[in-house]
């Protein structure tokens, strides 16, 4: 699957055949905060870990994103929220 297919995505009603990583950034996507966090802390990996911190930025809480960034062993981006979603989907998709 493309970026450009993943986005295109979003208009849909459910999400594409996906990791469960890629669902929670395509919840996300939609507007559906709750969803991609439910998904998102069930995932114990570094790369779950990233998609927390940046639904915490998304949220506004930056200790909490903060601590999560740490977790992942990456550091708090200076990009945009858009940018960061994008940047991790593309990593994701592209794996």
């Amino acid at each position: 699957m493309t970026f450009e297919d993943f986005k295109n995505s979003l208009t849909q009603a459910s999400p594409p055949a996906v990791s469960d990583l890629l669902k929670a950034l395509w919840f996300e996507g939609k507007g559906d905060w709750e969803s991609a966090h439910n998904i998102a802390q069930d995932v114990h990996s570094n790369d779950g870990s990233w998609i927390h911190a940046y639904l915490h930025r998304v949220e506004g809480d930056l200790g909490n994103a903060s601590y999560w960034y740490s977790r992942a062993n990456r550091k708090m981006p200076s990009s945009t929220l858009k940018d960061e979603w994008s940047a991790i989907v593309k990593e994701l998709l592209d794996r």
